[in-house]
């Protein structure tokens, strides 16, 4: 076996598995699976698959995961930047999967980045209620950031806080919540070994109390009759079923809901209702989840609109675009233009990265539209348009910022144009007599 799993390790595997050992060993000699999730924001899985330049194979505990071969890159293909899929490992699908979002719903995610799991929660809710996506180290929060963006989410916040911080200011707030705990990580072994000298350094008593206190912090934030989701990728039944044994006894109003179980899914240890993943069951790494629900029920919160002043710079580019921003509400802060369908509670003092969707920023009393408004809108919400196919040159040349030529397409127009591949939106340009000159955002383009 070229990965040395520590010897205290494989015993623990001996004791928990049993007459399973061997084969969950065997295991470490077979090729780790892919995952592709299709972001059902912008395209639905029917149509995506129509035009998939991937052989796919479906997962089967998803309605829009698949998965590809490895020698795939969908991470370099065109339809990756224009946010119709997520690359996810095909376990890792499983805990937002079991969450059942309705839409309108206020939704938490607590230990966010990079985003895999929070861009599935969007999608689920349609660009309707409110996600509110945290995460403690905010250098991670910037690529969840961008993960959002690229998503076509306006509906997502991003902060970065201490749970404990947080839950004093939105008490019984969200109406379903998601803790992907950090963990020991000893359900990815096979796709990450690296992650083996960390559990050395650590092994599993060095998270149970941090999951504890996430997760409690996690019910004081949850409503009346909402849901929790906790989710790690190790093996370990102190970071497992004791966690949730704890905030059982800790939490008499919450209770476990069974979750269904697919074929090659094991119960939790102890725990009829919970799932346990192994590699040597199923086609995909280690994971445990559980879905717990808080007695009672809790009122629906409205909205609050607020009429603000928009610069006029802002208004005139409104004349081209179609989005329909009457459902929610504008602020400006620093000179970028901001919408949100749904608002939080105001707060004071707290690290919020980002609060719905920023359209964009007034530079010397011009309005620039911004890389996230680009991706957020349908081709049909703008005007001018310059739809290229996705085997066309001009797209590679446009994602790695360089300008280019459309005189075969479009000689007439002037100003703000937006790029597309395929009828999908990949970011904006300004067009004259036929050349584009590119506003791809730098920090996202073809390497």
């Amino acid at each position: 076996m070229s990965i040395q799993l520590p010897e205290n390790y494989i015993q623990q595997m001996k004791e928990l598995l049993k007459e399973d050992f061997e084969a969950y060993m065997q295991s470490f000699e077979q090729e780790r699976y892919y995952g592709l999730r299709i972001n059902t924001n912008k395209i639905s899985v029917e149509d995506f698959l129509k035009i998939s330049p991937f052989s796919l194979e479906p997962i089967p505990w998803t309605d829009n995961g698949f998965y590809y071969q490895g020698d795939q890159k969908p991470a370099k293909h065109p339809y990756y930047y224009a946010g119709l899929y997520y690359l996810q490992e095909p376990s890792a699908m499983l805990p937002a999967q079991v969450l059942p979002i309705e839409e309108s719903e206020y939704v938490l995610d607590t230990c966010a980045a990079l985003g895999g799991k929070s861009t599935e929660l969007a999608a689920k809710l349609h660009n309707t209620g409110l996600l509110l996506s945290n995460d403690i180290s905010t250098s991670r929060c910037q690529g969840l950031i961008k993960n959002v963006e690229l998503s076509g989410s306006y509906n997502t916040w991003v902060c970065s806080e201490d749970l404990v911080d947080l839950s004093k200011r939105f008490k019984e707030t969200f109406d379903k919540i998601l803790v992907d705990a950090p963990c020991s990580g000893e359900g990815m072994f096979r796709k990450e070994p690296h992650l083996i000298s960390s559990w050395q350094e650590r092994d599993d008593t060095y998270y149970p109390p941090i999951q504890k206190d996430i997760l409690s912090c996690a019910v004081d934030m949850l409503k009346p009759g909402g849901m929790i989701v906790y989710s790690t990728c190790t093996f370990s039944i102190k970071e497992n079923e004791e966690v949730i044994q704890d905030v059982l006894h800790r939490h008499s109003d919450l209770h476990l809901v069974p979750i269904s179980k697919m074929p090659g899914f094991a119960s939790g240890v102890g725990m009829e209702e919970c799932v346990r993943l192994y590699p040597h069951k199923i086609k995909g790494e280690g994971h445990f989840v559980a879905l717990l629900q808080k007695e009672g029920n809790a009122p629906k919160k409205i909205c609050k609109k607020e009429n603000i002043s928009l610069p006029e710079s802002f208004k005139e580019f409104l004349h081209m675009c179609s989005f329909d921003f009457s459902k929610g509400c504008f602020s400006i802060k620093n000179d970028k233009i901001i919408w949100s369908p749904q608002k939080l509670s105001e707060q004071k003092r707290w690290r919020l990265l980002r609060s719905g969707l920023i359209c964009g920023e007034i530079k010397k009393n011009h309005f620039e539209p911004s890389q996230a408004f680009a991706l957020a809108l349908k081709k049909e919400e703008f005007k001018n348009t310059a739809d290229l196919s996705v085997d066309d040159p001009r797209v590679i040349k446009y994602l790695k910022g360089e300008t280019i030529d459309i005189k075969d397409q479009d000689t007439t127009s002037k100003g703000w144009i937006l790029v597309c591949v395929d009828g999908y939106p990949l970011g904006f340009g300004k067009i004259d007599k036929g050349i584009i000159k590119n506003k791809y955002a730098k920090g996202w383009r073809w390497q």
